[in-house]
Order: C-alpha cells, then structure tokens, then sequence
C-alpha cells in the first residue's frame, strides 16, 4: 500500500491512499481545464505529478524519518519518457508542470541547472512501483491545437503551459486540503449562481431608477447602461468602453458582464483596478448588490474578517479561502495582483489563473495599465480570449489607443454607439493653460479660492506648497507618506466640508485622481499627460452643480520643489505637446486623448515591453525550452526596493502591532496592518533605523518606534528635513 499524505494515527487507517491521491487530482484537474478544451492533458499531469511518492523512501518519509525525498522529478522524467514525439513535446511540457508543482516553473536552463539538470538526475528514487496501481494510457491524448497570434507562437504555448499549471497546482492544494483539513474544504463554493446575482442586480438598478429625477444627465446614464446591457449578448472578445466620468460606467460595466454571462454561460467575472482606494469603493458598491458571499476583494489593504456577515454565514473563511484561487463569482484586484500573477512562476501565484477561463475580465481605468509591461499585458489579455473564451472589456473616460498594438484579429470593439456625443454631454469643466507658474504666483492663486484642489507630481512638492499656504484657514494636504486610514480620515472631513459649503484648500499628489469620488470648483493641475490632466478634471464639477467648473494646467518652475522622475517629465512634454496642439479647440475632447496616447506610444517603441519579456519568450521557444523564473523576475510592475514602515496612528493600530508583537492571529492582523502601512525608499529607512526609530518584529515587520516622526497632517516626516527641529540627535 502507497500513501499520498499521513495523519498521526500509526496504524495507517486514515492515511490517503496515493492512487486515489493521483486520480483525484487527476479529474479534479480535468474539470477545470474542460474550459479550455484541455482536460485530457489536465488529467494526465494529475497522475503523473506524485510518481516520485511511489519511491521506498518518501513512503518512509510518511512513516516519521527524518529524510529529505525529491518526489517530483521521478514524474517529470516518466512524463517525458511516456510522451516523447519531437513534433509535440507534450512530455516537455508535462515536465514543467511536474517539477514545478511545488517549487513553482522553473526555467528550462541547461545540464547546469533548471528543468534541463533535472531530468538528467541519475541519483533519484525508484519510482516503478506505480505500474502496479496507476495506468497511464499515452493514447486517450491526441495533438492539441492552439491558434497563436503572428510572431506569438512561443508566448502562446507558454501560456497554455502556465494555465495547464495552474489547474493542476490547484487540484493538488484542494484535494491535500480535502483530506488534511475537511473543516476547512467544507468552507469554500457557497456561492450563489449567476440567476440569483442577476435577479439582485435587477431589483438595485430598479430602486436606483425609481429615485433618480427625470434629467438630461440620469438619460444619458440610462442610455449607456442599456447599450452595455445589448451589447452583453455580442460574440466573446475585446472590447472598448468609452464613458465620461460621471456616466456610470461601473455598473454598466458589470450589466454588460451579466448578461455576457448569461448569454454565453460563463463564470466569473474580474474587475481589474489600478488603485486600493477604488477597490475598497467598488467593492462596497458590489457587497451591496450581490452580498458580501458573493465578492472577493482581493488586494493588499483588505481584511476579510471586517466584512459585515451574520453569525452563521462562514463569509470571512470563506473571503480568506478564495484569495487562494479566485473562485468567488465576482473578484475585484489590482493591476498588480492581477498581471504579476500571469507572469509569476510561483504556485501560490499561479493556482488561480485558470478560473480566469471563460470569464469577463473588466479593466477599469485601462489608462493606467503600465505602460513599461503594456505588450506582454496585452498579449495575456489577447491569449485569455483567444484561447481561453475569456472577454475582455478596456473601460474608461479616456480611452488609451490600444488597438494599433493589438494583432488585427484582436481590436476592441467599442460597445457606445457615440463617444464623441457623450463626451460633449458630460463636459462640465472649461480647461485653461496657465504656462510656467512659481511656487509663490501658485500659493497665491491657491488662497484666493474658498474651494480648491491642486494635484502636483511629487510628494516633495505637496509638502512645500502646503507649508506655504497652511496658515490660510482649513487646508489639507494628501500624499502617500500618511497611511492609508490617515488618508481615508482626511478625504471625509475634505467631503464634509465641500458639502457644507465651507472653505476648503487641499494640497495634493495624484492619488486623488482615480476612484476619489470628490467635488471641487476649482482644481489646478502640474502639467502632466492628457489622461491625469482629464483625470483631475473628474475631481472638478463632479456633480453638475456649476454651469462650469474650472481646471487650470501649470508648469512650475520652481526646480528645487519638483525632483520629478524622468517617466514624469517625459509625459509632461508629450501632454504640454498635445495641449498646445488642441488648446484652441477642446485640450480634453477624445481626438487629444487618442494623439496623446499616440505620442506616447510611439514615443516608448520598445519601453512598451522594457524588460524584454516577449523576446524573452519568443527566443528558445521552438524547443520548448522556457525562462519561467526569468520572466517572473522580470514582470514587476511596483519595483522592489521600497521599505515598508508599520505607523502606530490609532488605538486599532496599535493593537494590531501588539498582536503581532505576541504572534496573536498573525494573518488577520497582517492584513489589518496594510491599512496603517507606507512604502519609503531605503536610504530613508536607513536613516530611521540609524536613529534607532525602527523596531523590528520577526525581521518581518518595520515599526515606527515614535509617534513624534509622523505628523497628522503630512504624515511620515522626513528624518534629515527635521533634524534641526530634534536637537538630541547626533549628527
């Protein structure tokens, strides 16, 4: 008898058996890669991926010896060995999944390393014994036929590889938890269907309709959502979805996803965001509709367990389980999670990308998709439709011009039937280019306004300006050297005094400009490209209450305040480029847009794949000879090097640390600690830790020690700006 997994019972009763283990795996991997007509492959690499446990030595292993077992080449040496056919390297393929099933893919390298030395291992355990319980039968798989793009073979078939990766990573994780933790298993898949969330979205839209007032604005909403909710029962593919801030754009979105869904008997639905803030809003908004069983929020500053649920409804579990996988209905995550994940080798990473399958991905704000990975973004998009009956909808006021960077087959469909008509109904701001401002003209213009925004580049600059104009009577000022809750904090008293009719100054860095659902007058913007300048005009007249709200562009020309990156200052000129070109017609109608996203893409030529990912790919790809870690290495899109400081700014905070100080609910309180969390380069951290400002918890956790270094208005103080204000340093 061969066994998959133990329990602490020594006479073997209720350990797994390793057959029922393989097979297991075996069907659960076969159902989920049916989506993509890939189960009979799914299914062999089930079976092949725990051959190694069939070795004398894992089994004693089980049975409490304390050795180290490699289990995984032996199956991924018989996978090459059973499927050998130089034509169709299925056998390579299935060596990838295999060896990788717990370490992650690795590269295909060469005899010195990767995948290559590894099925050149002479010294491995014999394995045989599994001719005795598992038959492998080569002919149930036939040749399989993928349709890549042109010039895209390598990227498609790697692509394949990774998603049959993840079906069968994700069989394995949830058959072991079947069997080690039923308790646990039990608490996934209580989710309602798709009839049931449709029949919710209905009776929403039906009170949203029955309070709204007859006008011109709530018509043309209404005019948009019924031609998203016609253009749900279109073929699957790419789609634009061109809607002016104000249009309501975010459930439009998920009515032409319902009933996408329900016309072509799809799964899930993915709402990709570039920014937490707009997350934690839709999100809320989509709790409310469907119920908190029904949507994951799935990014770095949530917690499950603050989810309102009732006593008996196992939601947090159930919340905490699917970030695993993304199996909920409806995820909502970011950029980062959601592209780093299509790149990772990682199994952790990857378990979950084959729920993406016959699918509705929804990218809100696609302007914000990063332009240094745009092309390998677009290749994986192009490949989940292609491939994989997935539809992809690019949605936002200010539509990138993506389509000239996509394969002919693969351009969006734009689902408004006139852009241009919508844009010119929804415009409520006039915007004007002041030139050159210094800090001082700008400060003076800035406190001649009751209500205010100005949104600058840098945290450095936000800092200056508001130091200049705080003695003026309520000014606020937002970046991100204050923690998230901070930040949350400071944005409702900035609503509640717009609200009132109260004076209100705010100083600020571009965070504000996606998702902050704000109302201003007035707002002045640092020069920057079309798509943040239209952004901060969404800030400006939100509401209609004006005949015309008024956004004013600048370049400051105060150099010592600005310190901006060259990625800022190249946008900065393709923008003030594209300003001068249409500032006698309309610096924000669509036709600016699509010359600035020209510009700008022209401009980048290959920094739109910076890394080099594709040809990375594309390189070795006839041999099937991959760089999966190299590639996961690369696709980074927030780059490693920032620090990440803990501040103790409230009593839950503080709490928090305490817990993770004594190891108390380490997980929930990790992730209750994002909220309290900001990012700082390490020459910074460097300097706090020389002033013994830093505690460390586990090596883990980096915790502001003194309260003094971070102020409640501007938040994390810088220690070489202070040091003259701290005269018991030493320096």
């Amino acid at each position: 008898m061969y066994y998959a997994h133990s329990t602490k019972n020594p006479d073997k009763s209720n350990w797994q058996n390793l057959r029922d283990h393989l097979i297991n795996v075996g069907h659960l991997s076969r159902t989920f890669a049916d989506d993509f007509s890939a189960g009979d492959l799914a299914y062999a690499s089930g079976l092949l991926h725990d051959l190694g446990k069939y070795s004398r030595e894992f089994q004693k292993r089980l049975e409490g010896e304390k050795i180290s077992v490699d289990h995984s080449t032996g199956g991924a040496i018989e996978g090459t060995r059973l499927f050998k056919n130089d034509q169709y390297p299925a056998g390579l393929m299935f060596a990838y999944l295999v060896a990788g099933h717990h370490g992650g893919l690795l590269n295909y390298g060469s005899a010195e390393g990767g995948l290559c030395e590894r099925l050149q291992k002479v010294k491995i355990p014999d394995y045989s014994a599994y001719h005795t319980e598992i038959s492998i039968d080569t002919q149930a798989i036939g040749p399989f036929r993928l349709h890549p793009f042109p010039h895209k073979t390598g990227f498609c078939v790697s692509f394949f590889t990774r998603m049959l990766y993840s079906c069968l990573v994700d069989a394995d994780s949830l058959d072991t938890e079947k069997f080690c933790s039923p308790g646990k298993s039990s608490s996934r898949g209580n989710y309602e269907s798709f009839a049931i969330l449709n029949r919710k979205f209905e009776a929403h839209m039906q009170e949203i309709r029955s309070d709204a007032k007859d006008t011109l604005i709530n018509r043309e909403r209404q005019e948009i959502f019924e031609q998203c909710v016609n253009a749900g029962s279109l073929p699957p593919g790419i789609f634009s979805l061109t809607v002016p801030t104000g249009g309501g754009k975010t459930l439009s979105s998920m009515a032409f996803a319902l009933e996408h869904i329900r016309t072509h008997d799809l799964k899930r639905i993915f709402y990709i965001i570039p920014y937490t803030s707009i997350i934690e809003q839709n999100a809320e908004v989509f709790r409310n509709i469907f119920g908190s069983r029904n949507v994951l929020e799935h990014h770095s500053n949530f917690d499950p367990a603050t989810v309102k649920h009732g006593n008996d409804d196992p939601v947090c579990e159930s919340l905490m389980l699917s970030t695993e996988n993304w199996d909920m209905p409806i995820v909502v995550t970011t950029n980062v999670q959601f592209f780093e994940s299509l790149f990772s080798n990682r199994r952790s990473r990857c378990r979950k990308l084959h729920n993406l399958a016959k699918s509705v991905i929804i990218l809100d704000e696609a302007q914000m998709l990063p332009t240094g990975y745009l092309l390998p973004c677009l290749a994986a998009l192009s490949e989940l439709v292609r491939n994989f009956g997935a539809t992809v909808v690019i949605c936002t006021a200010t539509q990138p011009r993506l389509g000239d960077l996509l394969d002919e087959k693969a351009r969006p469909r734009e689902i408004m039937q006139s852009p241009d008509r919508l844009y010119k109904t929804f415009k409520r701001v006039n915007v004007t280019n002041l030139g050159p401002l210094s800090d001082a003209e700008l400060s003076t213009r800035l406190t001649g306004h009751r209500q205010v925004l100005c949104i600058v580049n840098t945290r450095n600059h936000a800092k200056k300006l508001y130091d200049a104009i705080k003695d003026s009577e309520n000014c606020y000022h937002l970046s991100a050297r204050m923690c998230p809750v901070h930040r949350r904090k400071k944005i409702a008293e900035i609503k509640t005094r717009l609200r009132e009719g109260k004076d209100c100054r705010v100083i600020s860095t571009q965070l504000i400009e996606a998702g902050v659902d704000i109302d201003f007058p007035v707002v002045y913007r640092t020069m920057t490209g079309i798509d943040s300048v239209a952004q901060a005009a969404g800030r400006c007249n939100r509401e209609g209450k004006l005949p015309c709200g008024e956004v004013f562009i600048f370049r400051s020309n105060d150099d010592d305040a600005i310190s901006e990156t060259s990625w800022q200052r190249r946008i900065a000129s393709i923008g003030e480029k594209t300003i001068k070109k249409f500032e006698d017609d309309d610096i924000l109608s669509l036709d600016s847009v699509e010359y600035y996203f020209k510009e700008l893409y022209f401009y980048e030529g290959e920094g739109l794949d910076k890394e080099g990912i594709l040809k990375m790919i594309e390189k070795r790809s006839k041999n099937y000879k991959f760089p999966f870690e190299d590639i996961s290495a690369a696709f980074k899109l927030i780059e490693d090097g920032t620090k990440e400081l803990i501040i103790p700014y409230d009593d839950e905070a503080k709490s928090a640390i305490t817990n993770l100080r004594q190891g108390k609910d380490l997980w929930q309180n990790i992730r209750k600690i994002q909220g309290y969390t900001i990012s700082i380069f390490p020459i910074e951290f460097n300097e706090l830790e020389r002033l013994h400002l830093v505690d460390f918890v586990e090596d883990r956790f980096h915790i502001l020690n003194d309260k003094k270094w971070y102020d409640m208005n501007v938040g994390l103080l810088n220690a070489k700006d202070n040091r003259m204000e701290m005269p018991f340093l030493n320096y």
